[in-house]
């Protein structure tokens, strides 16, 4: 099943870049969302407990009851779902 990758970022976020770059060498394809542009998407992510960028929330094609979610620059976490995203 394909995963669903959400970086949510902030302008500026070093961590941000880092993780954005990290897949995107990797080819792995994720959606960002500025959170300083959608009110909706950072009280999303404070309501998951987050105040800092960026979140990663990995999903099974939109299933949210299953999902996993970080914040931070995770090379461990982006290398596990780096390997998922490119077997489904």
């Amino acid at each position: 099943m394909k995963k669903a990758i959400t970086i949510y970022t902030t302008p500026g976020c070093s961590q941000c870049v880092m993780t954005k770059n990290w897949w995107r060498k990797k080819g792995v394809e994720y959606r960002e969302v500025d959170l300083t542009t959608s009110p909706d998407d950072f009280e999303a992510v404070k309501a998951l407990g987050y105040m800092q960028a960026p979140v990663v929330v990995v999903n099974d094609d939109g299933d949210t009851e299953n999902e996993k979610h970080w914040y931070g620059f995770r090379p461990d976490l982006l290398e596990e779902f780096t390997l998922a995203a490119v077997a489904a």
